[in-house]
């Protein structure tokens, strides 16, 4: 069972455009005037009828909606993808690396001074001077390797913001290469829509000589209505 018709409000305005059309149409004001009917009862019961009416050109107007969404979807669909820490996230195991990367500065600065105090403390002490050059050596190399980690995750962070914020500025603009389909799209559907929909006159414009007036122009009224 296919999904219950439903006319998009932003879509409205076309419908209301045709139906205008149609009644502005020589036919049809001809009609209005032997019947005595004013167009806008007409119009009005053409926009209250506007799901019925619309429905006939259903297959159009599906067409119609889906290259829509996707015209307006192409330029998100091709952006960059969100970033969500230092370097590049989107990679796998890009998470491990930029927990190592916060890690790796803090973990580094605490050994550095656990062993030049260690060192220090020893040369202080005088005891185990091997030792104690060792420990001190240690200690500023781990010292000079949380200065370097730290600086590679500023550079990090500060890119990841560049990029994340260069991917916001672009606009969600339609995709170009889709606007003379999705013209030729929206112009089938109104075509069907006046043809198929809001043109259902023809049938009692036949049969006007054989009917009433009031019964000829309550046909006609139905139809469109219908």
């Amino acid at each position: 069972m296919g999904r219950p018709f439903r006319l998009g409000d932003e879509d409205r305005p076309d419908y209301a455009s045709a139906l205008d059309e149609v009644i502005a149409s020589p036919q049809i004001q001809r009609l209005l005037e032997r019947s005595g009917v004013p167009g806008d009862r007409l119009r009005v019961r053409g926009l209250a009828a506007v799901a019925r009416v619309a429905h006939a050109a259903d297959a159009e107007y599906r067409r119609y909606t889906a290259l829509r969404r996707q015209a307006r979807g192409g330029s998100r669909a091709a952006g960059a993808s969100p970033l969500s820490g230092p370097g590049d996230q989107e990679r796998p195991g890009a998470g491990v690396l930029a927990v190592l990367g916060v890690l790796t500065p803090v973990l580094a600065a605490v050994a550095a001074a656990t062993f030049l105090v260690l060192g220090y403390g020893l040369h202080l002490a005088e005891a185990l001077p091997a030792l104690a050059d060792t420990l001190v050596g240690v200690g500023w190399l781990s010292l000079g390797i949380a200065a370097a980690t730290a600086l590679v995750s500023v550079a990090a962070l500060y890119r990841t913001a560049a990029r994340q914020a260069a991917a916001d500025a672009v606009p969600d603009l339609p995709d170009a290469s889709l606007s003379p389909a999705l013209d030729r799209a929206r112009e089938v559907w109104l075509g069907a829509l006046r043809d198929r929909g809001i043109r259902p006159w023809r049938r009692p414009a036949v049969s006007y000589k054989q009917q009433s007036q009031p019964t000829r122009i309550g046909v006609f009224l139905t139809g469109v209505g219908g």
